[in-house]
């Protein structure tokens, strides 16, 4: 892959797209005597694989754009085939490298533009002792006060022994465009209630979660580890998306705010030249087949 940039701590591998938007393309673990067991399911960087970085919004914004301190700002659909803005543009542009160790990284956008935004961004990933940190930040340059959000877009592999924990209290029902059609306990859903390890769904899911403790675990019994994702505070919403039981891939995506909150609430108002940060931590540990 061109320009990827490769981290190593002798405990995981880290494998960075630099041009298609600071995604990670691969983080495997280096299990000894084994081949490199995948943590995300492996790419290149442009969607479907990996991790993309979320900014300045996660998921959809209905409407044509969204009012705020009383003025209609108007956001474009953004990617082919969506009939939304869906994830911002922070994953469609190249970005920069500013620092690279054998197991740190630094990147950043300076010339983020959608919509009203114009920001600059930067993340900073790290390898320690296996586990992988990555701290996104936002900063709003675009004259005015503005709603920002932030998020992480891993993709898991799947596979018929998967079991996914994530506790939370509440689930967004979606519609057909995919936007909120209300929001009820996780309880009325039992099949979604991952308050204790479940398989994933066989069925079509893609519905936001909330009044979780920002911790999720993924057993993958199959290839012999267990990985643990821990959000930070900012990170107060989780989307899971998992097609059926006929793909190979599921998301799990730590976000700032529900689906259309321009619509709604749960954005973060950042005044000119101000910024946010969140940061998301994925470890893993061997586990026993047995």
């Amino acid at each position: 892959m061109a320009g990827a940039i490769e981290l190593n701590d002798g405990q995981s591998r880290l494998v960075l797209a630099p041009e298609k938007g600071a995604a990670i393309a691969r983080y495997d673990a280096l299990v000894v005597g084994t081949a490199p067991v995948p943590v995300l399911k492996p790419g290149d960087g442009t969607g479907a694989s990996g991790c993309q970085l979320l900014v300045p919004w996660s998921n959809r914004i209905s409407g044509g754009g969204f009012t705020f301190d009383g003025r209609f700002h108007a956001v474009e659909p953004n990617v082919p085939g969506e009939p939304l803005p869906i994830h911002g543009d922070g994953f469609q542009k190249p970005w920069r490298l500013v620092r690279h160790t054998d197991t740190e990284a630094e990147l950043a956008l300076d010339d983020g533009a959608i919509g009203p935004y114009r920001y600059r961004a930067s993340v900073a990933y790290a390898l320690r002792n296996g586990a992988l940190e990555a701290r996104l930040t936002v900063e709003n340059r675009a004259g005015m006060r503005l709603p920002y959000g932030l998020g992480f877009h891993p993709w898991f592999p799947r596979g018929d022994t998967t079991l996914l924990k994530a506790r939370a209290k509440r689930v967004w029902l979606e519609d057909e465009r995919h936007l909120p059609a209300g929001v009820v306990p996780v309880s009325e859903h039992p099949g979604w209630d991952f308050d204790r390890p479940l398989p994933l769904p066989p069925e079509w899911v893609n519905n936001a979660f909330d009044g979780w403790n920002r911790r999720a675990s993924i057993s993958q019994i199959e290839d012999g580890i267990k990985v643990t994702l821990i959000a930070s505070p900012e990170l107060d919403v989780y989307i899971l998306y998992s097609p059926s039981r006929d793909v190979d891939f599921f998301c799990f995506e730590p976000v700032s705010h529900p689906v259309d909150a321009h619509q709604g609430e749960g954005l973060t108002v950042l005044e000119d030249e101000e910024a946010m940060s969140a940061t998301m931590r994925l470890e893993w540990m061997e586990v026993s087949a047995d």
